[in-house]
């Protein structure tokens, strides 16, 4: 009997998303991968490390497939008394003058000061602290993966980044071309902090700017392939859609706007789905053509971004929940301290546990679902 077949969109948020890590490896603890098939996995900056993490594992059959993304963050995570001293006094210099405590100085990341003073502050630290390429080139073997060339096998692959020259939205696609550590690094390129990444003749930013996470990408037969279109997508989402109250420090704004930019693309995608799908329910395509994309109804698209809250593909997203979000700021983002970084997992666990449960209840309650699992409702 045919397995529902899901796929897992990634939203950025920089050390935020040690929240995916922890939502993602609780997923996987739940063996998602014997009731579902997991078609595809897309992320963005810190979404997309994530991403690119669990596919490797899922590619290479490791388990626990999570394991390896847990051992990044672990590195990742600042040790000792001087990685968390040096920690603590970017996160707080950011701070003060997000707050308006200290003068704004604006340095170009490709600028020589600014790499000079890089480079002095993680002189003699761990690679896993000052060498975020060679952090991600000692748990992602580029070698291996640029060997299988282009993967139209399951779960596919997309990373979104934005094209700094062109303005076009780019998507790093593992069925199409072989996912280099430049890829990443693209997606991850946040322009107050890093300088553009050169790929090819090409040079690229976050993808904040692009796809945050790729939403869209995850139903095109192009890149997924005919017979890997997702019944339903799962979001694990960073950037709060409301807030408690209408910001009026500096810090606060620019942690809301930060907020409001990562979420744009995302509703604009989930709008067009919503539109896709509004057209499927009223028979707008005909059945041959939903055929041939093994499509029998609308993708799930999670309930929370619907303009009607009856329509019956609604599933909830992974999100953090409202009273974590009000304590966390644009700061946190680069954080990598063990208090924030741990925290956030334990979060991300507790979260996907939640909608686990939470889908399995609505599941059962729907008419398809009871006295059925989720993939044999798939195949009724």
């Amino acid at each position: 009997m045919s397995r529902l077949k899901i796929a897992i969109a990634c939203q950025g948020g920089g050390s935020q998303t040690a929240f995916t890590a922890g939502a993602l490896k609780t997923l996987c603890q739940a063996r998602i991968d014997n009731e579902f098939e997991v078609v595809g996995i897309s992320g963005t900056s810190g979404g997309a490390v994530c991403a690119t993490l669990l596919w490797y594992a899922f590619m290479k059959g490791e388990r626990p497939v999570w394991g390896r993304m847990m051992e990044f963050w672990k590195e990742n995570t600042a040790q000792g008394v001087v990685e968390n001293a040096i920690n603590r006094m970017i996160v707080e210099s950011i701070r003060m003058v997000n707050t308006g405590m200290l003068p704004t100085l604006q340095i170009s990341p490709s600028s020589p000061v600014m790499q000079s003073m890089t480079q002095f502050m993680t002189a003699g630290q761990r690679k896993g602290f000052g060498d975020f390429r060679g952090l991600l080139e000692t748990h992602i073997d580029f070698a291996e993966i640029a060997s299988w060339g282009p993967r139209p096998e399951r779960p596919v692959l997309i990373l979104g980044a934005a094209n700094v020259t062109s303005g076009a939205l780019a998507k790093f696609v593992s069925s199409r071309e072989a996912i280099k550590v430049e890829h990443i690094l693209a997606s991850c390129a946040v322009p107050s902090i890093f300088p553009a990444v050169q790929i090819g003749t090409d040079a690229y930013w976050d993808g904040l700017f692009s796809d945050n996470p790729p939403v869209e990408e995850l139903i095109r037969p192009r890149s997924m392939g005919e017979q890997n279109v997702p019944d339903e997508i799962w979001l694990i989402k960073i950037n709060p859609t409301a807030r408690l109250s209408v910001p009026i420090k500096p810090g606060e704004i620019i942690d809301r706007r930060n907020q409001l930019e990562g979420n744009i693309s995302l509703f604009q995608q989930l709008g067009h789905l919503d539109l896709i799908n509004d057209m499927i329910l009223a028979d707008a395509f005909r059945p041959e053509f939903l055929a041939r994309f093994d499509i029998k109804g609308p993708v799930r698209i999670p309930k929370s971004f619907h303009t009607d809250p009856d329509k019956p593909y609604h599933i909830p997203c992974i999100e953090m929940p409202i009273e974590l979000q009000d304590l966390l700021d644009y700061e946190g983002k680069i954080d990598r301290g063990p208090d924030n970084i741990n925290r956030l997992i334990a979060e991300g666990e507790k979260a996907a546990t939640r909608f686990l449960a939470e889908r399995a209840a609505a599941v059962a309650a729907s008419p398809l679902g009871q006295g059925q699992t989720a993939g044999q409702q798939a195949g009724s």
